[in-house]
């Protein structure tokens, strides 16, 4: 989405962080990826699996509190529908 659509941009303060968690749960998942070429046990894959997950989570934690925090307070000032319907979607999809 736009600046236009949202009415603001996201410049968010918790964006290298999010960048960098997620720049090693790559890292990570490359290595899992290693372990499964290698023909790594599964149980050490799993638990590695696992991890990336946790890691997932966490950055997702980050993203959601960084938008409760500036964009979903911008829309509730705007009275923007919309944005909570999209946040309702998008907890959705999350949690799946």
């Amino acid at each position: 989405m736009s600046e236009r659509e949202h009415g603001h941009t996201h410049s968010h303060e918790h964006t290298r962080a999010v960048s960098n968690r997620l720049a090693r749960a790559i890292g990570h998942l490359e290595a899992v990826r290693a372990m499964v070429e290698d023909g790594r046990d599964c149980s050490e894959v799993l638990v590695q699996l696992a991890a990336v997950r946790s890691a997932l989570a966490s950055v997702s934690r980050i993203i959601l509190k960084d938008h409760l925090e500036h964009c979903i307070v911008d829309a509730i000032e705007r009275r923007d529908q919309r944005a909570m319907e999209e946040l309702e979607r998008a907890i959705d999809k999350l949690i799946k």
